[in-house]
């Protein structure tokens, strides 16, 4: 009985996962390669590990998507920085993790759209709030941490608005550092940090942006073949349509393909080549409710990553926030690991002697 409920259970997944990317557009495997620039080239994200890559910029230790959170990472020894990108309603890439503003910042303030939706207020709009209103060390965004009622927990607010002055020990950021920043504005602070760049959402859902983004790396020549970018997002269609305007930046593939990538390496099978992707980026299990059973889904195992290997992919992780699951990880072979907490991943890193120096940090 358990043997047939795990097997519905993935069957059921790889439905439902389908049905997310289908959501975004097709999931076809035979992609167009001519749109998706498949070349046959080396994929040089097989040679970087382990990366340890700043989910948000590392929100347990700063404020999600501020460029604060970016410097404080980096200087923690994260590789990679994780960006969460969506467009404003006139345009503009701004940098955040969710659709709508109300729980990492202090809006939508009077005068601005009530549902707090990114797609439907200004850049003037977004730059008025306080991205580290929320912020609570440790916890990321807390709307229930002041225990006191003196707000003392919320170390940052008020900074990017003047609230409260910015303490001597911070004096080498300014306001701005706490807003929510665009995606210009990390381009121009960080022109040679690695960066994973996550599409949120895509038509119909919004007004598509692939194409803004790809104009926008190709503005800073951040668009090379196995460079240092790599572009993601849970839609099949969205990252289809940033190929088609950007063939030669990196990418991994939609919530569809990596689906059926799990799907054909269970057991013997070998997986599938995507050679037109460089990773796969996965959470360790997936959880689902099947007919009020919940199942718990295996997706990240030594296998799945010699098989992802096999077929010329890397393999990210995320999102993992404990020392022994960072190790078991190491172990098995991953590449990357996105995490809350670069400080201690790095530590474990070091631990482990796995250390992987981009060309401009070996050269410093």
């Amino acid at each position: 009985m358990r043997g047939r409920l795990l097997l519905l259970g993935t069957l059921a997944l790889a439905l439902a996962l389908a049905l997310i990317g289908a959501d975004g557009g097709s999931t076809d495997l035979a992609t167009d390669s001519a749109v998706l620039g498949d070349d046959g080239v080396d994929n040089d994200w097989l040679k970087r590990r382990v990366l340890n890559m700043a989910h948000q910029g590392g929100q347990f230790v700063a404020p999600s998507n501020t460029l604060y959170a970016y410097h404080t990472a980096i200087e923690h020894g994260a590789d990679v920085l994780e960006l969460d990108v969506h467009a404003t309603e006139d345009g503009e890439l701004v940098l955040l993790h969710d659709t709508t503003v109300q729980r990492t910042t202090d809006g939508p303030k009077p005068g601005q759209p009530a549902s707090g939706r990114v797609d439907e207020m200004t850049l003037e709009q977004i730059k008025q709030l306080d991205a580290a209103y929320w912020f609570v060390p440790d916890r990321s965004a807390c709307h229930d941490c002041d225990a006191n009622g003196d707000g003392k927990e919320y170390v940052f607010r008020g900074f990017a608005t003047g609230a409260r002055p910015i303490p001597e020990e911070l004096r080498d950021f300014e306001p701005n550092d706490f807003t929510v920043p665009t995606l210009r504005e990390v381009l121009e602070q960080f022109p040679k940090t690695p960066l994973n760049i996550e599409i949120k959402r895509t038509a119909p859902d919004t007004q598509p942006y692939e194409a803004k983004l790809a104009a926008l790396l190709q503005e800073f020549d951040r668009d090379d073949r196995d460079g240092d970018v790599i572009v993601v997002s849970f839609f099949d269609a969205a990252i289809k349509l940033f190929k088609a305007a950007a063939p030669e930046v990196d990418t991994a593939p939609g919530m569809g393909e990596t689906t059926a990538f799990v799907m054909s390496s269970q057991g013997e099978q070998p997986g599938v080549p995507y050679p037109h992707h460089v990773a796969l980026q996965v959470p360790i299990d997936f959880q689902i409710n099947l007919e009020g059973q919940p199942i718990t889904i295996r997706v990240v195992t030594e296998d799945f990553v010699a098989d992802a290997h096999a077929n010329g992919l890397a393999v990210h992780v995320w999102t993992i926030n404990d020392r022994a699951t960072m190790e078991w990880l190491i172990d098995i072979g991953v590449d990357g690991i996105m995490t809350d907490d670069p400080p201690l991943l790095e530590e474990v890193i070091g631990e482990k002697d796995v250390e992987y120096l981009w060309p401009a940090q070996a050269s410093r």
